[in-house]
């Protein structure tokens, strides 16, 4: 039987979605039996990883674990969670089970310190910066990097919830104003740190600016599946 790989999704489900998209994209098949296995848990129930993170609401912890044992339970052999903010709990849930867990943040990090990119902002939810899941890594490879400031912030947050809530061109030009702003002070290129972001400036998502942490993993994880299992998944 092929390898199968797992995501780990709904938050949120649009993201899950594009994911998925991507895996397809970044396979070389010719056929239907040709691509890869995957099952995908879109539970969007799952708690608001930025309100935890802000001011101790629910924690999404014991719902992402019980997501994780379908995913154990239905024989995947790869996870894979296309959703930044959840990366704060990476280490909790990898403990939780002995099925390679790739890990998003690394792996977009991977390719910044590879490619020796600097100037360059983080663009996420206030969440993944406040518990600065990017810049703790960057920091530590002396990569120069900006991330927005409270004002922006607000804007980007207002962005991710616009697309959320159906309105994807309010998402658009909010986004793009705060990219516009943070170009005039210098910054050459952009993370993607929000699986939302990637979707939101899906028309402008193929310029060489936007690093993609969803299409980074994505890679990732395809290139793992066409490996046997000594392949690292780190």
């Amino acid at each position: 039987m092929k390898k199968i790989i797992g995501i780990l999704g709904g938050m949120g489900p649009a993201a899950t979605v594009d994911a998925m998209e991507k895996i397809i994209k970044n396979t070389p098949a010719t056929c239907d039996q040709e691509h890869i296995p995957v099952i995908a848990i879109s539970f969007p129930d799952i708690p608001d990883r930025t309100k935890n993170i802000l001011s101790g609401e629910k924690s999404p912890l014991k719902q992402m674990i019980a997501a994780l044992r379908i995913l154990e339970d239905a024989g995947t052999q790869c996870i894979i969670m296309p959703c930044n903010t959840a990366h704060y709990w990476y280490k909790e849930l990898k403990a939780e089970t002995k099925v390679p867990f790739l890990n998003m943040i690394d792996i977009t990090c991977n390719k910044v310190i590879n490619e020796g990119m600097n100037n360059i902002a983080i663009l996420a939810t206030t969440g993944t910066i406040k518990a600065e899941l990017y810049q703790n890594r960057l920091t530590k490879e002396n990569i120069k990097f900006v991330i927005p400031d409270d004002i922006q912030q607000e804007i980007i947050m207002e962005s991710i919830l616009a697309y959320k809530s159906g309105n994807g061109e309010k998402a658009y030009q909010l986004l793009k104003s705060i990219v516009s702003q943070l170009k005039n002070i210098g910054v050459e290129r952009f993370i993607m740190g929000c699986s939302e972001i990637p979707v939101i400036l899906k028309r402008d998502s193929n310029k060489v600016e936007y690093i993609d942490a969803t299409e980074e993993l994505i890679r990732r994880v395809v290139e793992w599946y066409f490996y046997d299992g000594n392949f690292s998944v780190k």
